[in-house]
């Protein structure tokens, strides 16, 4: 099953680790520590011009995603209970 992140972009649900609010990024120093780590490494893609309202972190990469952290949980879950 795969998973509408925004934009063009859709993820494999299998590939999914977690799903966060954009505010985590400034509310967690580790937060920030991982996603610099993946900005160093060039793993991180803005999905869109729209201002990103959650993080994805899937198995490669890190997603800053327009839609809701509460919508893309919705989504993913509903792939989990098939």
């Amino acid at each position: 099953m795969y998973i509408h992140l925004g934009g063009e972009k859709i993820i494999r649900a299998m590939e999914l680790v977690a799903i966060f609010d954009i505010s985590i990024e400034q509310s967690s120093k580790l937060s920030k520590q991982f996603v610099a780590g993946a900005m160093k490494r060039k793993d991180v893609e803005v999905i869109g011009e729209e201002e990103s309202k959650s993080i994805v972190i899937t198995k490669k990469k890190v997603y800053y995603s327009p839609i809701s952290s509460s919508t893309l949980k919705k989504r993913a879950h509903s792939f989990a209970a098939n």
